[in-house]
């Protein structure tokens, strides 16, 4: 059997897809059994979410139960109904008397402009992603919610390429495992270990376009797509306040900015959650883990473009 090197390598975290690849959309559900310590740090400026406020250190609720990240831009935000109905129904949430309220914070891409912008990720879909649940190596590629996702569109859809969902852990010897799971949908491009690009914005005449360089010279002529969005949820089994959660979050972004160039522009949504599962009593450095999470990060959104299929009419890097 597989080593496990995905987000469900930790106990506790399950993840389910369900989408549509005709319309090319879908949802995915990140799924943690008694709940975890969130957190979240958001640096695009073109977000879309929903029951963020859980997360604030602030906030009365002290855990979540789960994450819900979803295709079809606002209208997606529609899914998170479907995983708390899920939820509710198998007992899952913040009691409240009568009944439970799963605490599913959101967040939604951009990927309306290829497959049919009129099927988007609703109630039903984020039901379905639930049914499809599974502590086993997480479905990487074009499922859930990087169904319709791309990067590379500084020139808009002539120079994109398809992306999707990737998934990477990190299991160190005392037992503290650190995992991502990335949908993948950014306006820049995607480097490698040695910070070439291996998928982004093409060149007409052949390879890449490096967008960084295109954006920091006079602007071409030509338009780019204005909606992107990189959406990562980091679990971990160590013990974490909400507000050492967010710490992990803000240095996840490192693995971001290692992986997409350029990342947290202006017309991208950009968003990283923090689950930690509090299966590890022992104290863990804050530092030690935001580096770890960094890493599988950079690692699962590599991922999400080297298992992308061509679809939507947009080649992938299995295709080049």
């Amino acid at each position: 059997m597989p080593v496990n090197d995905t987000i469900t390598a930790i106990e506790g975290i399950e993840v389910g897809h369900a989408h549509d690849l005709d319309a090319l959309t879908g949802v995915t559900a990140v799924i943690c059994e008694g709940g975890a310590v969130g957190g979240v740090d958001a640096r695009g400026t073109a977000t879309g979410t929903r029951e963020l406020c859980p997360l604030d250190p602030t906030h009365l609720v002290e855990r979540v139960h789960g994450v819900c990240l979803a295709g079809g831009s606002a209208f997606g935000l529609d899914a998170a109904g479907g995983v708390m109905g899920w939820l509710e129904k198998h007992g899952k949430g913040f009691p409240v008397g009568p009944t439970v309220v799963p605490i599913v914070p959101t967040a939604i891409l951009f990927d309306l402009r290829i497959g049919d912008h009129l099927v988007r990720p609703d109630y039903e879909m984020g039901w379905k992603a639930c049914e499809a649940l599974s502590p086993d190596v997480v479905e990487e590629g074009c499922v859930g919610a990087g169904a319709g996702a791309s990067v590379g569109k500084m020139l808009g859809a002539d120079g994109a390429m398809k992306s999707g969902v990737g998934s990477n852990a990190i299991t160190a010897p005392d037992g503290l495992t650190v995992g991502a799971i990335a949908a993948v949908n950014a306006f820049g491009d995607i480097t490698g270990e040695s910070g070439e690009i291996i998928a982004g914005c093409r060149n007409p005449s052949g390879g890449f376009i490096d967008t960084a360089k295109l954006v920091a010279g006079p602007m071409p002529d030509k338009g780019f797509s204005p909606e992107n969005t990189t959406l990562v949820v980091v679990a971990t089994n160590a013990t974490l306040t909400k507000a050492q959660a967010q710490k992990v979050a803000q240095m996840a972004q490192l693995g971001m900015a290692k992986s997409i160039s350029p990342c947290h522009t202006t017309v991208d949504g950009d968003i990283i959650f923090v689950l930690a599962t509090c299966g590890i009593a022992e104290p863990i450095p804050l530092n030690r883990l935001g580096l770890l999470a960094a890493e599988v990060t950079a690692k699962a959104i590599t991922r999400a473009v080297e298992k992308a299929e061509p679809m939507g009419g947009l080649p992938s890097l299995k295709s080049l």
